[in-house]
């Protein structure tokens, strides 16, 4: 490996949590825009690449990118190294800082094959394709983990090692168990303990879903940097909340007149990447997260799911607006 996570990476900063469906480059440019000082994409088949010879098109719409992002990792799944590192050859020219490792997704789907998180069950396999990917790109390569399989086989500090050993250049801790889901408090002590156990930067991710936040974790565990998820749905000003955070300053909260606009322009990010009928589906819970909790938000969102016109959005997010103004 010719140079390490580090050197991409501000000293502290928060990043863009990987989202299936949602940390597409749309959401990512924006994001970037409001201070994130990096981004995870959605996460892609290491195999299914392989055996679709590149030509998915739901794959190649994952792999792209828009001009303005910041660094961005894409990050791969599998249990099967050989496949990890064909897909790594394939993909290093693809535009992307570096390359993360899936071995957190909860989803059924993927655990019932074995990936995600159910790798957690299995420290030296996940060593092993982290090894595998690393002496296959000349990219960093990072992992993110879990607190553990279930409350009885809590091991993110062991497989932390294992990852650290096989070449990562940076762990990423989700701290909660797969068995949690996303569900119930995170258990940030986890990431304490990742980061005591290796000398390679910690990303907490976990509940953090403010500046202050953001400060009470690494605070708390150490950790070098934090990932956000879902507070970022709707909210990709949480990225300029914690920068002013770091920074012992506050930001007020944007306004309803800055959400909706924010909308708009994720909106037409979205035609620009996948065309109109597309994008238009692909917004609807992106227009839901961005009007939550304003005036009106419930029967707006059953407006916004009947519509099929991009210019039928729009002229109804203006209108929106201007009701919050009455």
């Amino acid at each position: 490996m010719s140079f390490q996570i580090s050197d991409l990476l501000p000293a502290k900063g928060a990043g863009l949590a990987p989202m299936a469906g949602v940390t597409d480059a749309a959401m990512r440019l924006l994001c970037h825009r409001q201070g994130a000082a990096w981004a995870v994409s959605e996460m892609l088949s290491a195999k299914g690449w392989v055996f679709s010879g590149g030509k998915n098109r739901a794959a190649n719409d994952l792999l792209a990118r828009l001009p303005g992002e910041g660094v961005v990792g894409l990050q791969l799944f599998g249990s099967e190294p050989e496949y990890i590192a064909e897909a790594a050859r394939q993909l290093e020219g693809r535009g992307f800082q570096f390359f993360d490792l899936n071995f957190g997704c909860p989803a059924p789907k993927i655990t019932g094959n074995g990936e995600g998180s159910a790798m957690m069950r299995e420290p030296e396999k996940i060593g092993a394709v982290v090894r595998a990917l690393v002496d296959a790109t000349s990219l960093p390569v990072t992992a993110k983990i879990r607190s553990g399989w279930d409350a009885d086989s809590v091991n993110a500090a062991e497989v932390a090692r294992i990852c650290e050993g096989s070449g990562a250049s940076a762990i990423a801790v989700h701290a909660r168990t797969r068995e949690q889901q996303y569900s119930g408090r995170a258990d940030w002590s986890v990431i304490r303990d990742v980061k005591r156990a290796v000398s390679v930067p910690v990303f907490g991710n976990g509940d953090v879903r403010s500046g202050a936040d953001a400060l009470r974790m690494m605070e708390e565990t150490g950790c070098d940097d934090v990932i956000v998820g879902r507070a970022a749905e709707g909210n990709p000003w949480i990225f300029r909340e914690i920068a002013a955070a770091l920074r012992g300053e506050t930001v007020p909260a944007p306004t309803p007149e800055e959400r909706v606009d924010m909308a708009m322009c994720h909106f037409e990010l979205e035609r620009q990447l996948y065309g109109e009928k597309l994008a238009v589906l692909q917004m609807r819970k992106h227009i839901a997260w961005y009007v939550h909790g304003m005036r009106g938000a419930s029967r707006f969102r059953e407006t916004v799911n009947a519509i099929e016109s991009g210019e039928a959005v729009l002229d109804a997010l203006r209108e929106f607006a201007t009701s919050q103004d009455e």
